[in-house]
């Protein structure tokens, strides 16, 4: 029966070439390094899913957003594991990414052909780098207030652009609730979507391409 289904389904969706094509490609011997683009991969799986169910009761106004994650922390069945795996998932990320990019460099996997797949993880980072900026205000607390604050001000000293930026990200002059509206839709709808579209477009490019061997050592000549 599940053998008939598959073949239906293969003849409308060709989902057995999809599948060899991902799972059953040949790999070249790589050592433990090579699992850091997966171990990121898997962190954001798991900021997804942490970040939407806490955004069922985190509420993104200034009156309410300290007193929302409290609530999740504090009341909720299993919140402060959510926001325990959220929190310091964020970290874990930015770590892997740059470890992800160290082992890219070191072993020379940007080269051709894979330099698309290179820009592609360096807008990764940024993305990833923009995750932990827009997130970190959302608790709404005096840390997070002061720290975007200098954050934002840093941007703001962009050369004949800064001042426009900094207007841009904090909806203003100062940080108010429009700040707290921006950072929270970049980082629940802007920012996701962003990813969304590059891990694919990086995972195609791997699978395309391949994963590059480790680099061999040249004998030296006599």
């Amino acid at each position: 029966m599940l053998t008939r289904f598959g073949n239906w389904l293969d003849e409308r969706m060709g989902w057995r070439a999809v599948w060899e094509a991902i799972f059953l490609r040949k790999v070249p011997k790589v050592n433990w390094f090579y699992t850091l683009g997966s171990a990121t991969l898997f962190v954001a799986v798991n900021q997804a899913v942490t970040g939407i169910l806490l955004t069922i009761y985190y509420v993104p106004t200034p009156d309410h957003a300290y007193d929302s994650v409290q609530y999740i922390t504090t009341q909720v069945a299993g919140g402060w594991l959510i926001r325990g795996l959220h929190h310091w998932g964020a970290s874990v990320m930015v770590v892997l990414v740059v470890l992800h990019m160290l082992r890219v460099i070191i072993y020379g996997a940007y080269k051709y052909p894979r330099e698309v797949t290179w820009m592609t993880g360096v807008v990764l980072l940024l993305v990833v780098i923009g995750f932990g900026f827009t997130g970190y205000l959302l608790p709404w607390d005096q840390k997070s207030y002061w720290a975007t604050t200098v954050g934002t001000r840093i941007a703001g000293v962009v050369p004949f652009l800064g001042d426009w930026i900094l207007r841009i990200m904090r909806g203003g002059n100062d940080l108010s609730a429009v700040t707290l509206a921006r950072f929270f839709g970049a980082h629940v709808w802007v920012l996701p979507a962003t990813l969304l579209l590059l891990v694919g477009t990086h995972l195609f490019l791997v699978i395309r391409n391949g994963i590059s061997e480790i680099p061999k050592r040249e004998a030296r000549k006599q």
